[in-house]
């Protein structure tokens, strides 16, 4: 059997013990060693099952992870979140759908202090629906804002996934986290449009709410330095070349650990959690790139990159259909798989194609965990669909489910643009110092 067929089947084999419930990590390295003792015996096997989890974890660049990591899990025990959307509220929440506008806009604040999508949303989660729901809103649109609002986290920097993108790809994180800034910026003013939009049809979906008057709008502004200082430290350092990554995610942590401090929330018990969370994070993060370090070499083996490289050159279609097709799967593919693992198991084989191509790494990245954001809230398995309900008891699949649509139209808008005008991601990094 020809390798690069056995190589399309492994990646078959994995997508379908993922789907009957295996973990991701346990898959792949399953099917990777399985795989590699097919090709080269017990020997080859044995060998990178010694030599591939230490060299999965090994490198330094990786340490940005758990930094980044322990930031966001300090960031919640703050109390930022709170104080994010009072901030956002505090101007927008008075408008016709002001709350979930506010729910999106402090989403992406928290998010660029916490790079976790999941952990945004149910941060979030707890703060802004009872809110909403007190003042009337739907439970559809108020459950779907924060499902939305929380995929930022996962592109707005710092953000795990494109450190996992940067590692696999050999692409600078640090322009990666720069190139996300405007993409990011884009989503959330496409997600503000959707809603403005829902409540201009259907002006039941959101009762207006009672203006803040400036006070307390300069108010809440002061209760938010913190947050500001932060991003302008971590994002800012990294701009002007002040710090590395790994340096400014450690920076990050230290600050958000201060700010912990500050607002009197972290007493000894709440210090033992965040770093019990931390390690639990970290440690499965680094179990899944075990797993596909594992799955990597099987993939390598059989040559299965070159050969779709080169059926791609022979089929004879422009790169722009390439780049559509590539993203039509990643859409597909995020119905049943969750972000991390849809970037682990298929960018060692796209990336090679997108670089045949000749596209921009950076922006080849952006592109590609925007369309993983797409699968965070599509359903069936759409995870931030999952934990909103989690945070709001009686809230059906359903209900979160039926106010999810324009959300996933206006990211689809956003992959046009980014598409269209790849100067919106490479502007920033290209001014880089």
């Amino acid at each position: 059997m020809n390798s690069a067929l056995i190589g399309f089947l492994g990646f078959v084999v994995a997508l379908a013990l993922i789907a009957f419930g295996f973990p991701v990590a346990v898959a792949m390295a399953v099917v990777g060693v399985a795989g590699f003792w097919l090709l080269n015996g017990w020997t080859g096997a044995a060998f990178i099952l010694g030599s591939s989890p230490f060299e999965a974890v090994f490198p330094y660049s990786l340490s940005v992870i758990p930094l980044f990591v322990m930031m966001g899990v300090f960031a919640a025990r703050a109390g930022l979140s709170r104080s994010l959307f009072n901030v956002v509220n505090g101007f927008f929440g008075h408008i016709r759908g002001g709350l979930a506008v506010t729910a999106v806009g402090a989403c992406a604040l928290f998010g660029a202090i916490c790079g976790s999508s999941l952990a945004t949303v149910a941060t979030m989660g707890r703060v802004a629906i009872p809110e909403m729901k007190r003042h009337g809103y739907s439970n559809s649109l108020s459950s779907a804002a924060i499902a939305a609002g929380g995929t930022l986290g996962v592109l707005i920097p710092p953000s795990i996934l494109l450190v996992i993108y940067g590692i696999l790809t050999q692409t600078s994180i640090g322009q990666l986290f720069i190139g996300a800034i405007i993409p990011g910026i884009v989503g959330t003013i496409l997600y503000c449009i959707a809603i403005v939009v829902q409540v201009k049809l259907s002006p039941e979906l959101a009762p207006p709410t009672p203006r803040a008057d400036w006070a307390t709008r300069f108010s809440t502004l002061g209760r938010v330095w913190g947050v500001v200082l932060l991003f302008g430290l971590v994002i800012g350092g990294i701009y002007f070349g002040l710090f590395s990554p790994t340096e400014a995610a450690a920076v990050g942590a230290v600050g958000a650990f201060v700010l912990a401090v500050l607002s009197g929330e972290l007493d000894r018990a709440a210090l033992r959690d965040a770093v019990r969370e931390t390690a639990s994070l970290t440690g499965m993060i680094f179990f899944i790139l075990i797993g596909a370090s594992l799955f990597n070499y099987f993939l390598e083996t059989t040559g299965l990159p070159s050969g779709l490289i080169g059926l791609i050159q022979s089929s004879g279609l422009s790169p722009t259909a390439v780049l559509v097709l590539i993203l039509v799967f990643y859409v597909v593919l995020g119905c049943f798989m969750d972000s991390m693992s849809m970037i682990l198991l298929t960018v060692p084989f796209l990336a090679p194609v997108a670089q045949t191509l000749g596209y921009d790494m950076v922006w080849f990245g952006i592109l590609i965990v925007t369309v993983a954001e797409i699968g965070l809230i599509t359903p069936p398995v759409g995870m931030n669909l999952f934990v909103v309900q989690a945070t709001m008891p009686g809230l059906t699949q359903r209900t979160v489910v039926s106010g999810i649509l324009p959300f996933i139209l206006a990211d689809f808008v956003r992959l046009v643009i980014l598409v269209s005008v790849p100067a919106l991601t490479l502007w920033l990094p290209s001014k880089m110092f």
